[in-house]
């Protein structure tokens, strides 16, 4: 069965409504939603303009100026450099590559912690480091394979 797509209507008072529990959320729930792994869409209530790249930035906007930011102002500066240049095309696809790499070692990094605790009795504290150094290996190795195929892009699609 085909997972639906939630409908959030965004209204000109900026309120947000929820159609599928038929009631106003806040971007916190949106937030929920997210973190839920959630399927939505926030689409303009009177023109039906799609939405949910501009909420989910408001969403960024308010945890990193609220909470502990994320993304420093050196990170940002770089980022808006991109904007209007040549690869800007190609940066989006490597910060999502370098995402997914890193919640893929992440996700290993914990699994190899909860077993590595497991076996605590019988694990030494060098077997502990042995393991991590490999996962901060396998990680560079990742991230170098993510950014070759990138490299060779750029220079194809200027011939065009």
């Amino acid at each position: 069965m085909a997972e639906t797509t939630r409908t959030i209507k965004k209204y000109p008072n900026r309120r947000l409504y929820d159609t599928e529990i038929s009631s106003y959320i806040t971007l916190e729930e949106v937030r929920q939603l997210v973190l839920d792994g959630e399927s939505f869409e926030v689409r303009d209530a009177k023109s039906g303009k799609d939405l949910t790249r501009s909420v989910l930035l408001q969403i960024i906007a308010e945890h990193e100026e609220h909470g502990q930011p994320m993304l420093s102002t050196p990170l940002l500066t770089r980022i808006i450099g991109f904007y209007g240049d040549d690869l800007q095309g190609f940066m989006g696809p490597y910060l999502e590559r370098s995402l997914q790499i890193f919640i893929d070692q992440q996700q290993q990094f914990r699994a190899q912690l909860d077993s590595a605790l497991d076996e605590a009795s019988g694990a030494t504290l060098q077997d502990l480091i042995d393991r991590n150094i490999e996962l901060c290996r396998l990680m560079q190795d990742g991230l170098r394979e993510a950014a070759a195929p990138d490299a060779a892009k750029p220079t194809s699609q200027r011939s065009r």
